[in-house]
């Protein structure tokens, strides 16, 4: 009974992800300002390497069966499988000006990845090099809302984690404090 109630326990904070960013597509929000890129970056910090890379594709999944797919679907997921990797390589390094710089960098590459996609997967450019040029020409309209939006999801999950590890810790100071006052 024990490892039924381990194995639950490991997979709560992943399933809390997958739900948190497939409902986060699922309601009203400005066009690629969804938590998607933030918990992609949060799972690889926080969860093991098998489960962190599971955490974005399958929030995009589970949601798109409620949205549909599309062509370039491979690519979007595809970004977030690295963007997952850029939050395993902030592993021992959570400082503030990490976590801004992965997630900058983060929503340049979903920028790159999937206008990249665009161009390659539909016939909406010209397969030469001014076609994707054009693709990214096009795109930038949607680069600021997901700077924004990764930058604002990334602090609020950050933030919040870092806030429960100092409660964690002033909590373990109090104890160590308590029993070493009292015989």
């Amino acid at each position: 009974m024990s490892n039924f109630k381990e194995t639950v326990k490991n997979l709560a904070a992943p399933a809390f992800f997958i739900v948190l960013g497939a409902l986060s597509r699922l309601l009203p929000h400005l066009p690629n300002a969804t938590p998607i890129g933030a918990l992609a970056l949060f799972s690889g910090f926080y969860l093991p390497k098998k489960q962190a890379f599971f955490v974005p594709v399958l929030a995009m999944a589970v949601s798109d069966l409620f949205l549909g797919g599309h062509s370039t679907q491979l690519w979007v997921y595809g970004s977030f499988l690295l963007i997952a990797g850029l939050g395993i390589l902030l592993k021992e390094k959570l400082r503030v000006e990490n976590v801004i710089l992965a997630s900058l960098s983060a929503s340049l590459l979903f920028f790159l990845i999937t206008n990249f996609g665009v161009w390659a997967s539909t016939t909406m450019y010209s397969k030469d090099f001014a076609g994707l040029l054009q693709s990214y020409v096009m795109g930038i309209p949607f680069l600021r809302p997901t700077l924004l939006g990764d930058l604002f999801y990334s602090g609020i999950i950050f933030g919040f984690y870092a806030l429960l590890l100092f409660k964690r810790k002033e909590a373990a100071i109090a104890k160590t404090a308590t029993k070493n006052t009292n015989p």
